[in-house]
């Protein structure tokens, strides 16, 4: 069994999850013990290991093409690539990073220390969200998705965060509704389930991150 070893509310291993659900293949979720490790780490079953998510992005692209989440076109490989770099970069270290790393357990992020939370950097992080929210809004009113109508990594990577921060309600749906919409579609692809399943110990969920709507 193809096995990946993540953490569950990482947006950088919440990326390697979706795209092996996108290309449906089989695997073994594993809670990684060392929240420190460079992770996600992805087992193959002809025994490849490939180490953090780029690695993991282009062995799943070249072994496993179809669909394919990095399309050929270079415009839109160009774009969908910017967007990737946007979602784990700005998106990633002025929002989700700074709520995620506050309010879930080292062993579920990554965080690099574990202390009492700080609700000045979570409030950081919630402003920063509001500033970038309109970015996705705009993009997936113009394109169908973020780039073009088809669901690529781009889509994905923003996806993965925005995933990890509503599970503790920590985006402000109702002020954006076209993000709103843009998520419902993606949350209601098969490749969000397990995403959708995820709970962690005294820590549940807030009560529509589940659901297909809000």
């Amino acid at each position: 069994m193809r096995r990946l070893y993540h953490l569950t509310l990482s947006p950088a291993s919440r990326v390697a999850r979706l795209i092996l659900g996108e290309k449906r293949l089989a695997f073994d979720p594993v809670a990684a013990e060392d929240s420190h490790a460079h992770l996600p780490v992805f087992a193959d079953l002809d025994g490849t290991s490939v180490v953090g998510l780029w690695a993991v992005i282009d062995h799943l692209e070249g072994n496993y093409p179809q669909p394919p989440l990095v399309p050929e076109d270079p415009t839109l490989r160009g774009e969908t690539l910017r967007w990737f770099d946007w979602a784990m970069g700005p998106l990633a270290e002025r929002a989700s990073r700074r709520i995620l790393f506050e309010k879930a357990a080292q062993r579920f992020t990554g965080a690099p220390s574990v202390g009492a939370p700080d609700m000045n950097v979570v409030r950081q992080g919630r402003e920063a969200l509001k500033t970038l929210l309109p970015i996705i809004g705009k993009a997936a009113e113009t394109n169908g998705n973020l780039v073009a109508r088809e669901c690529l990594l781009a889509d994905l990577a923003v996806a993965a965060n925005l995933s990890a921060l509503d599970y503790f309600g920590e985006v402000p749906w109702a002020e954006f509704p076209a993000v709103s919409e843009w998520y419902v579609r993606m949350k209601s692809r098969p490749s969000f389930r397990s995403l959708l399943s995820d709970r962690l110990p005294g820590q549940p969920p807030v009560a529509h991150y589940a659901e297909l709507d809000f």
